[in-house]
């Protein structure tokens, strides 16, 4: 029973690398969830175990979907335009305003309205690549750590019982990662920017239009997300986890969710999508593979809370190194419930503080290794894919799958990681 889930997310991890042109069409990718989910549904139904997958699929499946189609909609209407001096010093904030957008809008959602204004900002620029790569570490990916909205292990979490505001506990190991890879970006770009062509340089100074924001409309429904996810749960409305409460009480989120993306939909102008290349291809791919992965990862649950005393995990450092080597191959919101799952089945020791139902250092290691280690590869968070698209679309030479490991995350994001964890745990 656990073999659908390995197949499901190694053929997800693999497939673009091997079979990149059948994998990027949706149908194919919806074929492939049906044969490997129906049937461990199905067995699942018959071992006297549906009520199992029809809670992943009802009360995980559809929140978290809803959560990343509402992020989607809203940042996809917001356009930021414009192309100003491609300085340090500029490439610098950019980085850092979208590392703070990232906790509120989502890693997806700031990854995609930052990175083309900032592409565009650089056009003039000859060396681009160091950009991009930091771009994905600190935007798509570290940045979103300080809210269930940031990155989607942490929403799963949040649904498991760590509230909104436990996030913020986060907010030291947050810091001093984004600080360590700013003050990096700064001196590698300070680097490259001395050995720019001047007639780049002057182009890059003549060349500028002033930076222009539309869909400001978006900024306002973005906040009604978050209002959303902080107050419509069980702990402000007990009725929300009531067994026999109705169904619109138990998913009144979800519908007010469904609500802004409607507001949303109807208040942007059509121009201002099609400015963000707006399209429903992405979250389409979402919403098929994790119907698959929600659905096979149950069994793997079951294991792993039976298990998990036998796995010999035991250590913080142990789950944030376990955590992160996964989410850097393999998707980071599953990985991030399955090690909350092992955790779970662990003994708590007397007097241990506890958070959605674990030891707090575990949940805050296993959030951390996460959300961090999914820039180690470019699959190990969607983003990552998606940014490094858009820039090879624009002319930026990326490295490949491995180059991009050997060039920048083993030697300059791991180093990091390991220095955060032995700081602080």
């Amino acid at each position: 029973m656990l073999i659908p889930f390995v197949v499901m997310l190694l053929t997800i991890a693999v497939a673009p690398l091997v079979a990149e042109h059948w994998w990027e069409k949706n149908r194919n990718k919806l074929i492939f969830t049906l044969i490997v989910s129906i049937p461990t549904a199905i067995i699942l139904v018959c071992s006297g175990l549906g009520h199992n997958v029809q809670h992943q699929l009802l009360f995980d499946y559809i929140p978290f979907i809803m959560l990343l189609l509402a992020l989607f909609v809203v940042t996809g209407g917001i356009n930021i335009r414009g192309d100003i001096a491609a300085t340090p010093t500029i490439n610098t904030l950019l980085l850092f305003g979208g590392w703070l957008l990232a906790s509120f809008m989502g890693t997806t959602g700031a990854a995609m309205l930052m990175i083309r204004p900032l592409l565009q900002i650089n056009q003039q620029r000859k060396y681009r690549v160091h950009t991009v790569l930091f771009f994905i570490a600190l935007v798509a990916n570290c940045g979103g750590l300080l809210t269930p909205l940031g990155d989607p292990p942490l929403f799963l979490l949040y649904l498991r019982g760590a509230s909104f505001e436990w996030f913020f506990e986060l907010l030291p190991q947050w810091a001093f990662v984004g600080a360590v890879l700013l003050a990096l970006y700064v001196a590698v770009d300070k680097y490259f920017y001395a050995k720019e062509p001047q007639d780049m340089l002057q182009r890059d100074l003549k060349e500028q239009e002033p930076i222009h924001v539309s869909g400001s409309i978006n900024f306002i429904w973005l906040a009604a997300v978050i209002a959303c996810v902080v107050f419509l749960n069980a702990s402000y409305i007990p009725a929300m986890a009531d067994h026999h409460a109705p169904i619109y009480v138990k998913f009144l989120r979800e519908i007010a969710l469904l609500v802004i993306i409607i507001l949303s939909l109807k208040t942007t102008g059509r121009e201002v999508r099609e400015a963000n290349h707006f399209s429903w291809e992405p979250i389409a791919e979402v919403a098929i593979l994790f119907v698959g992965i929600f659905t096979t990862m149950t069994p793997a649950l079951l294991y792993l809370n039976v298990h998990a005393p036998s796995l010999g995990l035991t250590e913080p450092w142990q789950f944030y190194y376990s955590t992160g080597a996964l989410s850097s191959f393999l998707d980071n919101a599953p990985t991030a419930v399955a090690f909350h799952t092992v955790a779970s089945g662990l003994p708590i020791a007397e007097g241990v503080a506890t958070v959605a139902g674990i030891p707090e250092v575990l949940l805050k290691v296993i959030s951390l290794g996460a959300v961090f280690f999914g820039a180690m590869t470019y699959i190990g968070n969607g983003p990552n894919f998606m940014v490094k698209a858009i820039a090879e679309q624009e002319g930026v030479e990326m490295p490949s799958f491995f180059g991009y490991m050997v060039k920048f995350s083993l030697v300059v994001l791991l180093p990091v990681y390991v220095l955060m964890q032995l700081l602080f745990f």
